[in-house]
């Protein structure tokens, strides 16, 4: 083999290296980002179903409803509404009318089971995206509230 063949199979071979670990770098990075969605986006049906994203808005008044460690209740960004169900310890901070982010996944029937619950940890702090997202359905829903899905809690 001439020495020029040579150097050609070892740049192509680098060059394959480098695009398969550039693929599994894309890969990795594509099946571990996580992105936010307001109620109002998961009712026009801009979520995943059966993936997992974050939700973020205020906890809904009157609408927590604990049963042992299995808590349900709402989350609103004032135009809409999404019933959440949660299993475990919530933060100390977590109270109704307060600012949360949950993670986790949204069921066919529109109830978003989370896996992780954040509250606010203090009074000025809000999440930049639940920030927008309260002040886009302000803009353009008003203070109405509705029904999440079919059969969904407001």
């Amino acid at each position: 083999m001439k020495p020029r063949h040579k150097r050609l199979a070892i740049i192509g071979g680098i060059v394959g290296a480098v695009g398969v670990a550039a693929a599994l770098v894309l890969n990795a990075f594509q099946s571990n980002l996580v992105f936010f969605y307001s109620p109002s986006q998961i009712v026009a049906k801009e979520a995943p179903v059966s993936r997992t994203f974050r939700l973020g808005g205020l906890v809904q008044e009157g609408s927590v409803k604990r049963d042992g460690t299995v808590v349900q209740f709402a989350v609103t960004d004032t135009a809409q509404t999404i019933p959440v169900q949660y299993q475990g310890i919530l933060p100390d901070l977590f109270k109704e009318g307060k600012g949360v982010v949950a993670q986790g996944q949204l069921r066919e029937d529109g109830m978003f089971v989370a896996r992780e619950v954040l509250a606010k940890h203090d009074e000025n702090y809000m999440p930049p995206e639940a920030g927008e997202a309260l002040k886009r359905a302000q803009q353009s829903g008003g203070n109405m509230t509705s029904k999440a899905a079919a059969g969904g809690q407001p």
